[in-house]
């Protein structure tokens, strides 16, 4: 795997085709959780799949679309057809230089505008294939919940996984306290309605309480992303694989 950390002669004299693309999101997560923990978890995403397919991985963007986020101060959000513009120069820009297979990846789940992104960029430019790191990932995703204990939180955003997984990343960016509150499942059909300051007042679609310290811990966010990233680097290569040859790569 090489990065951004290496030099250009570096990378010219690899003959790595393969670039992994990540972004992140500076958004609230609720009171106890820090705004970069999307950007947090699309890098450590990067790094695995960079392993995984010997490619060079650019640095994570920080920011997204965040709109429902947009109340809670610190939150910062882009538009759709923005994100877009930028990601797909940035694929023009890789193409030109050989990288004709590329990657994108994201820690943000709100992260909508990727299938419209994927399908423009394959149709612009015929001799470079763009996949998402995570199709087909999301029974992946709920076996890692269940392998590390996490499969019953009923959160959409910041509750107990998400504290997991800061604990493993960013123990020192977590602060202690319950917080969040269970929000009845019919409220997700009405999510992108309003900003959710006017479902989840403290910005936590989710709940952690003290019953949950015994479960809610680094090793279970540790396990949770390693299974994930294990199994899902299998499911991206033979993706990546069948992209090229439909695409005569």
């Amino acid at each position: 795997m090489l990065s951004f950390r290496n030099s250009a002669r570096e990378l010219a004299h690899s003959g790595v085709d393969t670039a992994v693309i990540s972004v992140g999101s500076t958004e609230q997560c609720g009171p106890c959780l820090p705004l970069h923990l999307d950007t947090l978890v699309a890098e450590y995403f990067a790094s695995a799949w960079g392993e995984a397919l010997n490619a060079y991985v650019l640095p994570t963007l920080p920011f997204n679309t965040a709109e429902e986020h947009s109340s809670f101060r610190g939150t910062i959000t882009l538009r759709p057809q923005t994100m877009m513009q930028v990601l797909e120069e940035m694929a023009g820009v890789l193409s030109a230089q050989g990288f004709r297979k590329q990657v994108l990846t994201t820690g943000h789940g709100g992260s909508r505008w990727i299938p419209a992104l994927v399908k423009h960029v394959n149709c612009q430019y015929e001799d470079t294939v763009l996949v998402n790191a995570h199709h087909g990932g999301a029974r992946v995703w709920a076996q890692a919940l269940k392998r590390a204990g996490l499969a019953r939180s009923g959160e959409l955003h910041r509750g107990s996984v998400s504290r997991a997984i800061a604990l493993f990343l960013c123990p020192d960016f977590v602060a202690d306290g319950e917080y969040g509150q269970r929000v009845p499942r019919r409220m997700e059909a009405c999510q992108d309605y309003v900003t959710w300051d006017k479902i989840a007042p403290n910005g936590s679609w989710g709940e952690y309480t003290g019953a949950d310290a015994a479960v809610v811990t680094a090793e279970a966010g540790r396990r949770l992303l390693e299974y994930f990233v294990e199994r899902q680097a299998r499911r991206l290569k033979d993706h990546l694989a069948e992209a090229c040859r439909v695409k005569g790569i």
